[in-house]
């Protein structure tokens, strides 16, 4: 969103306090720092807390990047109940007496690692007919939402009690860990929920560079990263002034000399950011020869 406020150009890793929306975690951001354009590289539902990207300015640019990335949760899964959302804050709508042993879970994790398809929980924020899944789920109706593929790297068992048991797991975006947790249960003869949930890392975003909303408030403008920051794992082309101001005119750029050739094919095709002095210029894509402007930043 924009409006009248100050330039700011950058990324905050904000670790979410449980109870706030990530909606709401922006405003509080928007009242601390008062940037003119701001917004969130990934939603964390209330009950979570963790890494939530907040982009300001120029870094809105570069949001679908930080979306794309592997994410890594630590999470707990309470067993014995099942909730109308999927976690601590829904009703209970089943009951199981089974507990599961450490050997069982351990049994079922290689079905939930690698592609798999997983259906949504009823309370998403996924939209259908143009309404939101879970206005439709609060209303009373029965959200009917088909299975997904999502990509879950590994997910491991990090301890188990009689009631619950404890996970990390590192996947790719659209993956719901309230269904993981759900989609266990089943798979282990009882029923589950969500009890806590953490999200330790974004991308290149991860607990060391996590803020506080208290911290942010003493540290201000200093706790905002690089826009370039997310774009880490980007191959970087390095421009003259000339090629810069060229590109920054949305112009593509032509290479015919060998020298400038050889630069594009280390790089390969494909994505790329543009870089002239230390400071992006563009997201770029090369195709053979020609490099194209794909996001001009303002810096």
């Amino acid at each position: 969103m924009k409006r009248k406020g100050d330039i700011i150009n950058g990324w905050i890793a904000l670790d979410k306090p449980a109870g706030l929306t990530s909606t709401q975690a922006i405003g509080k951001i928007r009242r601390i720092l008062n940037p003119a354009k701001i917004g969130h590289g990934g939603t964390l539902d209330p009950l979570a807390t963790g890494i939530l990207p907040i982009a300001m300015g120029e870094a809105t640019k570069t949001i679908p990047f930080i979306v794309d990335h592997i994410k890594t949760y630590t999470f707990t899964v309470h067993w014995g109940e099942q909730r109308s959302t999927d976690d601590l804050e829904g009703g209970v709508i089943a009951t199981s007496p089974n507990r599961p042993t450490a050997e069982e879970i351990r049994a079922i994790l290689p079905n939930f690692t690698g592609d798999i398809l997983q259906t949504p929980p009823q309370f998403s924020a996924i939209k259908i007919d143009g309404e939101r899944a879970y206005d439709l789920a609060r209303s009373g109706e029965d959200v009917d939402l088909k299975p997904r593929p999502v990509f879950i790297e590994s997910l491991d068992l990090v301890s188990s009690e009689a009631d619950q048991a404890s996970f990390r797991c590192v996947c790719g975006k659209g993956t719901y860990i309230r269904s993981l947790g759900r989609d266990m249960g089943l798979a282990l003869g009882t029923v589950g929920y969500i009890g806590a949930l953490r999200r330790e890392k974004v991308g290149p975003m991860d607990q060391n560079m996590a803020i506080s909303l208290e911290m942010l408030e003493q540290t201000g403008h200093s706790a905002v990263l690089p826009v370039e920051t997310v774009l880490d794992g980007i191959p970087a082309l390095k421009l003259n002034s000339q090629e810069a101001a060229r590109l920054k005119q949305g112009q593509k750029l032509s290479f015919i000399a060998r020298p400038d050739v050889e630069r594009l094919r280390k790089l390969g095709e494909g994505d790329a950011l543009a870089v002239y002095d230390g400071k992006a210029v563009a997201l770029v894509t090369i195709e053979g020869v020609e490099v194209f402007p794909v996001r001009i930043f303002n810096l």
